[in-house]
């Protein structure tokens, strides 16, 4: 999935990535240009992405989708598909979730499954989560920053979007867009702020508030 995600990238090895989560965040142009300088941008779920015209905030740029079955489409989600990689995380495949796909996907767009064994696993064992035997895995936001830095280890990393780095007993949030919902019982976010905010002491991870 490495070679996938470097085709989809402006460059092959990409120096910097961005990893855009849905959290409703206040206009920054500084944080807007920091995310569109990466060489590859991936943006999570039923994400949206600024207008030209509008307010800065995440950046308009997109390379990679990162989403579930439970996916809320914005408008966004679709714009210019044909040249984004849609990657589609289904830890749930491990104990009950079904195979099928909503009947409102495009029938001309194809999706990449991400590899239980080689990706959600790994990141479980990081967080501490018994995944293997209950039905707890990590949220989709925190899969794309896990892909994202195992699979350019040596790459800038900047984060954004990811409120549950700063607010860990939440139990619900808003969207950037769309509606807002619970966390579903299957999370542990606190355990996800803890591995994310770690990274930002590497010296190569930037979160961007």
């Amino acid at each position: 999935m490495v070679n996938l995600l470097e085709a989809y990238a402006d460059r092959p090895d990409p120096r910097s990535v961005a990893v855009v989560g849905n959290q409703p965040l206040p206009s920054d142009p500084q944080r807007a240009k920091a995310v569109d300088a990466c060489d590859l941008v991936i943006r999570v779920n039923g994400f949206r992405a600024d207008e030209p015209g509008g307010p800065r905030i995440v950046g308009s740029r997109t390379h990679v989708v990162v989403f579930n079955r439970a996916l809320r489409a914005t408008r966004w989600v679709f714009e210019n598909y044909r040249s984004r990689l849609y990657l589609l995380v289904e830890p749930g495949r491990l104990h009950w979730e079904p195979e099928d796909i909503p009947g409102w996907w495009p029938a001309d767009l194809g999706y990449v499954p991400v590899s239980n064994r080689d990706w959600i696993l790994p990141l479980s064992d990081a967080i501490g989560l018994p995944s293997r035997t209950e039905s707890t895995w990590a949220t989709t936001g925190t899969t794309a920053a896990w892909i994202a830095r195992t699979a350019f280890p040596h790459a800038n990393l900047v984060l954004t979007g990811f409120s549950f780095i700063d607010n860990p007993d939440q139990t619900a949030w808003e969207h950037a867009a769309g509606d807002s919902c619970i966390v579903g019982p299957e999370h542990q976010i606190a355990a996800e702020g803890r591995l994310l905010d770690s990274w930002t002491r590497t010296g190569d991870t930037d979160l961007l508030r």
